[in-house]
């Protein structure tokens, strides 16, 4: 890793937990393909455009990883039955409510966020900053679309938490 200046043994841990994300995201990605396609009834029109927004996001990160793996002079994986061996993240089915699929997200989110922790963890141990601040803006944009997802499920007579 003599052109980045890291150490190799150090990176190959990041890589294998950057890999393990790549595959939670291509779950995630493909329910979310899920979820815009099937979504019915009078939050149709406002979650079948959310649903798109996300799964843009998500195949730009699902590129993004791949890319930080090459960066770092491994290979990403790229198969889907890998995927499916090594993610966190489990299918959905296609007949729930549009309440369960804002649930499977928000619980979604959670997986993700571990897994984005664990990814960070291990670059801090190996004095990778490229990969924390890729993975340090991802978090903060998932806090912000699970905040948002939690509030759309929010009864108007909720409210926040006083100080």
């Amino acid at each position: 890793m003599s052109y980045l200046g890291l150490d190799n043994t150090k990176t190959e841990k990041t890589v294998k937990e950057l890999n393990t994300l790549l595959a939670d995201y291509h779950l995630y990605y493909q329910k979310l393909r899920n979820f815009h396609w099937n979504v019915i009834g009078k939050n149709f029109f406002d979650l079948h455009e959310k649903f798109e927004e996300l799964y843009d996001e998500a195949k730009l990160k699902v590129d993004e990883i791949a890319e930080r793996i090459l960066t770092l002079r491994h290979q990403p994986t790229s198969n889907l039955s890998d995927y499916l061996k090594m993610s966190n993240i489990e299918e959905s089915g296609s007949k729930i409510s549009d309440s369960e699929m804002i649930e499977i997200l928000l619980k979604d989110h959670r997986v993700l966020l571990n897994q984005m922790r664990k990814v960070i963890e291990v670059a801090e141990a190996g004095g990778d900053e490229g990969t924390i601040d890729l993975i340090g803006a991802y978090i903060r944009e998932l806090e912000k679309t699970s905040w948002m997802l939690d509030a759309w499920k929010m009864k108007t007579s909720d409210n926040h938490k006083q100080i």
